[in-house]
């Protein structure tokens, strides 16, 4: 473990590894941070059959298709427009000195604040083709006003929001139809942007603060790593795994960390002490 815990720290130092962030890392607090929790607080502003409440994206298309889309919005807008304090390892992460890639798949703007201190930096979120017909994704600076693809060049960090985020302009890929659009052309890589694609090539990653539990999960992570390094990848995963999670491991060359989010926090600062 300690061989690894050097060759992840050492691999961060050197800016190869691309940090892939999950909810997990938000903890208990204003915003739900799984599929369950969000589809059981969508249910609760707006009445969506017993048999979906705790299926995310099938009540997000409930509301969709009976409220209308905008009320889908504005309903998760509420949900999410509590500011959301960045975890500890949201900080570290964000104090890295060389940092070109971070992909964070949830809705909060806990990242974008960890950042915030940061200078050449931007945002790449996912939009849904429900709102935004011809395009895939849009292009935000440090300071939340949307720019072009081109700009994005000069960036020296790229934060990548795959699902959206509630800031800086409530963008989400939640519903049904929105994912089902995005799967149907993810594997031949359109729906991620060049950008991300070229800062991944020949980079490991590493996932904190997630799962790989459903197959939307595990889509996206296996789509997103796509022509990345051929490995080594890590996951930090304390506790029991599913069948699911063990084998898409096995299948994408990740190693497994069985520890806690403080105590791998705690052994990255030992190494690299990067944060504030």
């Amino acid at each position: 473990m300690e061989a690894t815990l050097h060759e992840i720290t050492a691999a961060l130092g050197a800016g190869n590894v691309v940090p892939y962030l999950g909810p997990d890392l938000l903890g208990e607090g204003s915003v739900p941070s799984t599929f369950e929790a969000l589809a059981t607080r969508l249910s609760t502003r707006v009445t969506v059959p017993f048999k979906i409440r705790t299926n995310m994206t099938a009540t997000a298309q409930y509301i969709e298709n009976f409220k209308h889309r905008k009320t889908l919005v504005a309903v998760m807008k509420e949900i999410f427009d509590s500011p959301v304090e960045p975890s500890a390892l949201h900080r570290y992460f964000a104090s890295l000195p060389n940092l070109p890639l971070m992909v964070d798949t949830w809705y909060d703007a806990a990242a974008q604040a960890a950042l915030a201190d940061r200078t050449g930096w931007g945002t790449i979120q996912g939009v849904s083709r429900a709102e935004h017909r011809d395009i895939w994704v849009k292009y935000y600076r440090a300071d939340g006003v949307e720019c072009g693809a081109e700009q994005a060049a000069d960036w020296q960090t790229v934060l990548y929001k795959p699902f959206g985020s509630i800031a800086p302009a409530a963008n989400f890929i939640v519903s049904d139809s929105d994912f089902v659009e995005v799967l149907t052309e993810i594997d031949i890589q359109t729906p991620i942007p060049p950008r991300v694609q070229a800062l991944r090539s020949g980079r490991s990653f590493l996932f904190v603060g997630c799962h790989f539990r459903n197959q939307l999960e595990r889509a996206y992570a296996r789509q997103v790593m796509k022509r990345s390094s051929d490995g080594p990848h890590w996951a930090v995963l304390p506790g029991e795994l599913t069948k699911n999670e063990i084998k898409f491991l096995e299948e994408q060359n990740i190693a497994r960390l069985d520890m806690s989010h403080d105590v791998f926090l705690h052994a990255l600062s030992d190494a690299l002490p990067l944060a504030a």
